[in-house]
């Protein structure tokens, strides 16, 4: 893919048209296409072009273009709209098929570049979002094929969609940009030279040129044209020549020069390229002629006057376009508005007749004004973008729907088209935006006294406010289920038991929560509503996913998987694949027995849902899978793909400000965290800790609360710990009702370990062993396993807590729990190491080794590989026994070296001593002889001195 950018009039249409020259010489296969702000809200216009093209030659209708005919009808009866995302994936297939096939025509002179395709799209700033997303879609399809996408675009456009297209473009290594800068005064002269031909030109013209235009080439051709419209510059036997300096009238912009032009049109050709501004940037000549209400002969001429000015440029047999957008606007400009709004609806009127696009239509009946046909219109194009989850242009069509309703008092209808609107921001993250919508609908259906529509926008509010304010959400959930309630209707009150059930989740009040989703479960399924069904297993399936019950929450999310398949269901499938890729492991479940399930298994189902995700433009969805899959595989020691979603997940966050920007702090976190990265780990889960308090998640300021503490206890400061866990309530662990009130109990363990109280932090640990649901002889969880050994091993319990680890290890190398399985191999040599078991303890340090090194391969970063096997290796030293340290506080005497020197510095003799410590005076000469050996000294008296230093006496 190459990228050509600038300003307007720099010249990248032009460097697009000379490549398309080489590549058709070289006998490269081209196809291009075109993108005008008029077709913004029409998905994939550019490939409408090529399409058409192509069609011209060897597509035909077929049962493989039937997906194409949604862009092109006369390809095939155009399907009807199933499930839009499977849809647009169809589409996006044939389209590829299509641009990757043979060769459409190629003139028999000239040889084939090994069946390579080039792709042209100009302005390609004026894309829709569909056209950007296929083009990445392209991009990655077609990366070790021949295909070249040459496309242009200006940089004073860039929208965040088309700077997110950039990013993931130059993040996935998929193209180059050439950048067109403006010229030099030497390039101006050289330009100038060459469209007059001449071999040089005075520098004071040059020099006024350069002044007026800036370098941009647009202008510079532009002046010139203006200068010999207006005779200034002129031929004169065979060569050109021009007025003085002084005399010269420069236009002062692109507008004025074009409008010089314009001015020199007869009154007709005014007139005609006029109407062809109103059209658009491209324009039909049939409907050109009809507009206009010329004959063909007639409108042929005053084209041809048009063409030769060098206003308008002959695209087709067909059609013709301005040669520039400034241009265009240039003439459209200098139109009154009453003579616009006749226009637009003279088009709109001749469009209607033709079947153009409903884009089309939507946007000359509102320029025109017709607020009726304007309001039909916009509300078709908007549904077309909606079903290719075009979320931008549906925008801009409801906006103008909604302008009109209002025009033509349609009010009942402005709170649907109010609430589809919300929809299309909620889905890009716009929250302010869908939040107004959402409470203008719901302001609408009081005042109509519609219940049920006070009902659907009373919960997408509250749905909505479940990432800014938990408090706000709540009471907007309330209030939808009393509504819900009053309604009676059965579908209406499951959804709003659901709903307010995962709030309460979120608040750790999972009883309830429970309660509310079985409630939901009978209603569904005495209705046998599947698509009630599927959302109420996925939300039971969180619901015992948070209460530390792994088995139980993979059986729901595989029932509600299996629902929303069935259902097309995908933004409802994406949002329970990537809650369900945590099942095997994740760093909030570490106090819990995971599912028996392969990495790469959950590795799977997290990035279908991200592709899911991003397929259907759910930029929340996409950040919550990235975030959830960053959980899961930090857990399972897959730190660089850890790592990335976490990144992926925070960019996305931070660009349309949701919740899961604390969540992925918490993935950035623990991955520190388990690298041993102390510093860096309390840094984003203090960020994740402030985010939590700003939402009011009780559930998550709990996790983030225990994961700092954790932070804080390894580096030593208990103190810190213990003031930041005694800001949550102190609930034994037999009354906790979710993993994030266990893990504060298990940091309040570490806590203890870390204080010199093993006992206390050993009935804490085995109180949480006794309400961990699933544990089995062959399940256990390794992290619990571990804080009991240590427990046990403080209160020199030496074997019990050797069979922990032994259970331990056996479960965390069974579930790939890598980060687990190095920390209890270290802990198992330790304690082998202590018994004086050498061997086998450094047959476990090895095993540890081992993992410490693969792990340090997977992380990208050299800082973290560093922290991982420093730590590791300083923790691998051998930690001295009490007995040891003395010894080396004392320049390696014994005790009984010590004490014998004790008494020689006192004065006594060697007799003395041995009657004092009742052993043989020999032994006492040995002990003598050995100290003064081991301190280097050669009298006794020197002995004495040392043992008076050191205050042996």
């Amino acid at each position: 893919m190459i990228l050509i950018s600038g300003e307007a009039g720099i010249g990248k249409s032009r460097l697009l048209n000379e490549a398309r020259t080489i590549a058709a010489g070289l006998g490269f296969d081209i196809v291009s296409g075109r993108c005008f702000e008029q077709e913004r809200g029409l998905p994939c216009a550019p490939f409408i072009d090529i399409l058409r093209a192509i069609s011209e030659h060897t597509l035909k209708p077929s049962e493989s273009s039937t997906p194409l005919a949604r862009l092109l009808p006369e390809l095939g009866d155009v399907p009807v709209i199933g499930d839009a995302e499977q849809d647009k994936r169809r589409l996006f297939d044939a389209l590829a098929d299509v641009l990757a096939a043979e060769p459409l025509t190629r003139p028999s002179s000239v040889a084939p570049a090994i069946g390579a395709k080039v792709i042209l799209i100009d302005d390609l700033h004026w894309a829709d979002d569909v056209t950007l997303e296929f083009l990445l879609f392209l991009a990655r399809r077609t990366r070790y094929q021949t295909t070249v996408s040459v496309l242009s675009y200006r940089k004073e456009e860039i929208t965040p969609v088309f700077g997110r297209f950039i990013t993931a473009i130059e993040r996935e290594a998929l193209g180059n940009e050439i950048p067109l800068g403006r010229l030099a005064l030497e390039q101006t002269r050289e330009m100038i030279c060459s469209i007059f031909n001449q071999t040089r030109v005075r520098d004071e013209f040059v020099d006024a040129v350069q002044l007026r235009t800036d370098g941009n080439p647009l202008f510079i051709e532009e002046t010139l044209k203006s200068l010999v419209s207006d005779g200034d510059i002129f031929t004169e036997r065979g060569e050109w020549t021009r007025k003085p300096l002084s005399e010269l009238r420069i236009p002062l912009s692109v507008q004025d020069a074009v409008q010089r032009q314009a001015a020199l049109l007869s009154e007709d050709a005014r007139q005609v390229v006029e109407t062809a501004a109103a059209i658009g940037q491209r324009f039909q000549f049939n409907t050109l002629s009809a507009v206009t209400g010329r004959g063909n002969e007639d409108l042929l001429l005053l084209v041809r006057e048009l063409l030769r000015v060098q206003l308008i440029v002959e695209h087709s047999a067909h059609e013709f376009e301005f040669r520039h957008a400034l241009t265009r606007e240039a003439v459209y400009a200098n139109l009154l508005k009453r003579e616009r709004l006749a226009l637009h609806a003279a088009i709109g009127s001749i469009l209607r007749a033709n079947a153009a696009a409903p884009s089309a239509l939507a946007h000359h009946f509102y320029e025109a004004e017709s607020w009726a046909e304007a309001l039909q219109f916009a509300r078709v194009a908007a549904e077309q973008a909606q079903s290719l989850y075009a979320h931008r242009e549906a925008i801009d069509h409801l906006s103008r729907a909604i302008h009109a309703a209002g025009l033509v008092s349609h009010i009942a209808e402005i709170g649907l088209l109010r609430r589809s609107r919300a929809k299309a921001h909620e889905a890009l993250g716009h929250f302010d935006e869908a939040r107004a919508d959402y409470e203008e609908a719901l302001t609408l259906a009081r005042a109509n006294c519609d219940a049920t529509a006070e009902w659907e926008n009373l919960l997408s509010l509250g749905f909505l406010w479940t990432g800014r304010d938990m408090g706000r959400a709540g009471t907007l959930l309330d209030q939808a289920l009393i509504c819900a309630r009053t309604i009676g209707e059965a579908s209406a009150l499951s959804i709003s038991l659901n709903r307010i059930g995962n709030w309460r989740i979120n608040m750790e009040r999972s009883n309830e929560a429970l309660r509310c989703h079985e409630e939901a479960l009978q209603i569904v399924a005495s209705h046998n509503d599947q698509s009630g069904l599927a959302l109420t297993h996925d939300l039971l399936g969180i619901t015992h996913l948070v209460r530390g019950d792994y088995l139980a929450a993979s059986e729901h999310h595989d029932q509600a998987i299996r629902l929303f398949r069935a259902s097309n269901s995908h933004m409802s499938l994406a949002s329970t694949l990537a809650t369900a890729c945590m099942r095997g492991g994740c760093y909030q479940g570490d106090v819990s027995v995971f599912a028996p399930v392969s990495i790469e298994e959950c590795w799977e189902l997290g990035a279908e849902a991200i592709q899911i995700a991003r397929q259907i433009g759910w930029r929340a969805g996409e950040a919550n899978a990235n975030a959830f899959l960053a959980l899961a595989m930090g857990a399972r020691g897959a730190y660089e793909r850890a790592l990335r979603c976490a990144r992926d997940s925070l960019d996305i966050a931070l660009d349309i400000d949701a919740i899961w920007e604390g969540v992925a702090h918490i993935a950035f976190g623990k991955t520190h965290l388990d690298c041993l990265a102390l510093e860096s780990a309390r840094m984003h889960f203090d960020q994740a800790v402030a985010y939590a308090r700003r939402v009011g998640a009780a559930e998550f300021l709990s996790t983030a609360l225990s994961f700092l503490a954790s932070a804080m206890t390894a580096q030593g400061e208990l103190g810190l710990a213990h003031e930041l866990l005694t800001e949550l309530p102190h609930i034994a662990p037999a009354e906790t009702q979710t993993t994030s009130q266990r893990l504060v109990s298990a940091a309040r363990a570490e806590l203890l370990l870390a204080g010199g109280r093993p006992a206390d932090a050993l009935r804490l640990v085995d109180d949480l062993i006794a309400i961990a649901p699933n544990v089995s002889e062959c399940m256990v969880v390794p992290r619990l396993w571990r804080m009991r050994a240590a427990a046990l091993a403080k209160l020199h319990r030496t074997l019990e807590a050797q069979s922990m680890l032994h259970d331990a290890a056996r479960t965390a190398e069974s579930q790939a729990l890598m980060p687990q399985v190095w920390r209890i191999q270290l802990e198992l040599g330790v304690l082998l190491r202590t018994q004086r078991r050498r061997t086998e303890a450094e047959a476990h340090f090895q095993r540890a080794r081992e993992v410490v090194d693969a792990l340090a391969g997977e992380l990208p970063d050299a800082v973290l590989r560093l922290a991982l096997q420093g730590g590791f290796d300083a923790m691998c030293s051998e930690v001295p026994t009490p007995l040891q340290s003395a010894k080396r506080a004392f320049d390696g005497l014994t005790a009984r070296e010590r004490e014998v020197a004790a008494l020689v510095a006192q004065g006594k003799s060697n007799r003395a001593i041995a009657e004092r410590l009742v052993i043989g005076e020999r032994t006492v000469e040995k002990h003598v002889e050995n100290a003064m050996g081991k301190l280097g000294f050669s009298a006794r008296t020197q002995l004495a001195v040392w043992a008076h230093d050191r205050r042996l006496i």
